[in-house]
């Protein structure tokens, strides 16, 4: 199943997409897709229904972040042996694991904001996964599980915030629109192999970008298993899993994100965002 959010901001409806691309109204089941609905509960129910009896959404103007008010919005840093080499770091020997806020989420197609004091905003494109019940303690092959699918992240993130701030990378990965998630939650029975994914961004048309999940340090499962052994994961909590290489921290000199940029990311099975760059008003 494609679960996503239509509407404008604050006014967004569940929705599925059917096996025609049709865009159906959930809301006489659930009323949004946050920790209060995002459970296997309501997955049995969904699976169930005659997509043909819900309404249609005809008109589509806006497709909001897939998931929303998640308790906690995870992410790991340098999960990619070539990114961690392009900022001259070391390749973690147990994974980096820091907070993005979730007040930090947008749509998938919305305006990435450089806020007023930022010089060095950057793109990392990259898969989140979507937690369907509680985590605790769990062995790495009972990992998926706990999985109730994943979507497109892109972990926006200011360099000079992240690095030279006092080294807490959260300042430096939560700004207001540094979390694009979408443009669908796709549920895990619908991605035939987690671990054979591609990657890519383009940046003005011009490929920055590109990678595989067969590349990453750390695979989804063991990092389920790694998180719960400190946090006890929940329903709607977010792991986004790390970037392949070619950030604009990672060029010679940096290429930092400017006001009129766009950027277009894609991942296997997982759809496409479509972002533009503007400067705070």
């Amino acid at each position: 199943m494609k679960l996503c959010r239509i509407g404008s901001v604050g006014e967004e409806k569940p929705a599925i997409i059917d096996s025609e691309n049709n865009y159906r109204d959930l809301s006489s089941l659930i009323n949004d897709l946050n920790p209060d609905t995002l459970n296997f509960e309501n997955l049995d129910k969904i699976k169930k229904l005659d997509l043909n009896s819900l309404p249609l959404i005809e008109s589509i103007k806006r497709i909001g972040p897939c998931v929303i008010k998640p308790a906690n919005f995870l992410a790991i840093g340098l999960n990619y042996k070539a990114h961690a080499e392009e900022t001259n770091s070391d390749a973690p020997i147990e994974p980096i694991v820091f907070n993005k806020s979730p007040n930090c989420i947008v749509g998938p197609n919305d305006n990435i904001v450089i806020p007023k004091n930022s010089k060095s905003l950057d793109h990392e494109v990259e898969i989140a996964m979507i937690i369907g019940s509680k985590a605790k303690y769990v062995k790495e092959d009972e990992a998926q599980k706990h999985v109730l699918g994943y979507c497109i992240c892109n972990d926006i993130s200011e360099r000079e915030w992240q690095k030279d701030r006092g080294g807490q990378w959260v300042k430096g990965k939560s700004g207001d629109t540094f979390g694009p998630l979408g443009p669908y939650l796709v549920t895990k029975d619908e991605i035939d192999n987690l671990f054979n994914l591609n990657l890519s961004l383009d940046l003005n048309g011009k490929r920055r970008q590109t990678g595989n999940t067969s590349l990453m340090i750390f695979n989804f499962n063991f990092l389920i298993s790694h998180i719960s052994q400190f946090i006890t994961l929940m329903p709607g909590d977010i792991i986004t899993t790390g970037t392949p290489a070619g950030v604009g921290m990672g060029m010679n000199p940096p290429d930092y994100l400017k006001d009129g940029d766009e950027m277009i990311l894609k991942v296997d099975n997982l759809g496409e965002q479509k972002l533009k760059v503007v400067k705070e008003k």
